[in-house]
């Protein structure tokens, strides 16, 4: 009898707040992609004084990494979604875990949920989907047309492409952007 090999793992390491230097593991899957730690650092420096009672959106949530970084440094609510069972399971059981009570993570289809309109609207949205597959315009896009964001809210997206050759909505202002490696990362706000 043969045996299915196991899934690798890694770990994900919080950098800041409540909950600094907590270690969690999570299963590598196709397209996870986690931001690294110092891209995180330098978003959520980006980010200083914006999270404390934020509501945050993670649409893509992976490794739950962005997220679970804003609900450390004080954000009030934060929603995540994935389409992959065993994310989804494994994110809760790390907010379990911290005792975090005010956080809710869904399984399913990032675009799915942003095709309908939120019961209240989100001030720090983190746009980091598996690259290549066109899912981050469209993701955009559906979170202007679908009232996703409060007035002035904060975006965050990772691409393989330069800011300026993304079609992002006219409402968006380009705050700050670097680029690590392949990546390029950038915070947008909303000019209500």
């Amino acid at each position: 009898m043969s045996r299915r090999p196991q899934p690798a793992t890694s770990q994900l390491r919080i950098i800041g707040g409540e909950w600094r230097s907590r270690r969690f593991g999570f299963t590598e899957e196709p397209g996870l992609r986690p931001t690294p730690d110092r891209v995180r650092e330098t978003l959520f420096n980006w980010l200083s004084g914006e999270l404390e009672g934020a509501r945050c959106l993670d649409p893509f949530a992976g490794s739950g990494a962005l997220m679970l970084e804003a609900l450390s440094r004080g954000a009030a609510y934060a929603l995540g979604c994935d389409t992959s069972r065993g994310v989804v399971q494994t994110l809760r059981g790390h907010l379990a875990t911290l005792g975090c009570d005010h956080a809710d993570v869904r399984q399913q289809d990032a675009l799915g949920l942003l095709a309908s309109a939120p019961d209240q609207p989100f001030d720090v949205v983190f746009l980091d989907p598996p690259f290549r597959q066109g899912l981050l315009e469209p993701a955009c896009a559906a979170l202007e047309a679908n009232h996703w964001l409060t007035r002035h809210a904060w975006i965050y997206t990772e691409s393989e492409s330069a800011p300026a050759a993304l079609a992002h909505p006219g409402t968006w202002q380009l705050y700050r952007e670097k680029r690590a490696g392949q990546v390029w990362y950038s915070l947008w706000r909303r000019q209500g």
